[in-house]
């Protein structure tokens, strides 16, 4: 019996990506206004940071509808496929939610998995999963693997500022406003589903050399599994954290994402962010 995995598009994949992988996204949306777009599909990452400074008005966030997930399961059990989902945090997005109340309509054999984790972090467990697929686990297996390595799945990131997760709601203004004296630059931490702000840095060059000091705190990364590295707003920004990196990766190739309109209206443009599976102990 073959195996779908689904997952949403806070993974960051592109659809060209998605289906080399052989998994089913579901976009969530980024309203403007009363202006509604798929995350991922009715504008590109740098269409969205574009449109965000243009604005006067802060986007906001909508997860996908039971609705929307029966769908997609539905398509997916039309050829008798087990089903695997891996969701956005539950702890910062309701995604997960309506995955479950989709499976209650739909019945069958779903399985659904409480990342912890977005953005690239959500990808490089996405991709575990399917690396599992390919070896011949079984859905229980892969359940029971990525349940227990979702626990060692971590995302470092420094940020141009905490406003967006403020005005988002993701942190308190006392963790906002810590982060925006002297021009600092925040370090965020999202890890086993809990965000939180971790430290701040006066300079962008000194927030980048934190990070990998909180890589090596937390035990190093385990390249045996995918890592990567992502970005918000402008690709030239984030080159000299591309060149920071290059030593902690070991001659191998990281995964870069392009963060987009979901996670992107919450962490605003100028962030960069390092995620992997710590090395275990």
């Amino acid at each position: 019996m073959s195996i779908k995995i689904i997952t949403d598009s806070t993974t960051e994949l592109s659809p060209k990506e998605a289906k080399e992988l052989d998994v089913a996204v579901i976009p969530l949306k980024t309203l403007f206004g009363e202006k509604e777009y798929l995350d991922g599909i009715d504008f590109t990452p740098e269409q969205f940071y574009t449109k965000l400074a243009q604005s006067d008005v802060l986007p906001t966030t909508s997860q996908p509808s039971p609705a929307e997930f029966e769908q997609f399961y539905r398509e997916a059990q039309a050829d008798g496929s087990q089903i695997i989902v891996i969701c956005l945090a539950a702890s910062i997005s309701g995604t997960y939610q309506s995955a479950n109340i989709a499976k209650e309509t739909c019945g069958g054999d779903i399985r659904i998995i409480d990342s912890g984790t977005a953005t690239v972090g959500l990808q490089i467990l996405v991709r575990r999963a399917i690396g599992l697929r390919n070896e011949g686990k079984t859905a229980d297996e892969i359940v029971a693997i990525i349940e227990e390595e979702k626990k060692s799945v971590c995302v470092f990131a420094a940020i141009d500022t905490l406003e967006y997760l403020y005005k988002g709601g993701r942190l308190s203004r006392t963790s906002a406003f810590a982060g925006t004296l002297l021009s600092i630059k925040p370090l965020i931490s999202l890890s086993q589903g809990e965000l939180k702000a971790i430290g701040k840095c006066k300079g962008q060059s000194k927030a980048y050399h934190e990070i990998f000091k909180l890589v090596e705190a937390a035990g190093g990364i385990d390249y045996s599994k995918p890592f990567g590295i992502g970005y918000t707003g402008d690709r030239s920004q984030f080159e000299r954290f591309e060149q920071m990196c290059e030593p902690y990766f070991a001659g191998k190739k990281p995964i870069i994402g392009n963060i987009g309109s979901v996670i992107g209206t919450h962490i605003g443009p100028g962030a960069a962010a390092i995620v992997f599976f710590k090395n275990p102990s």
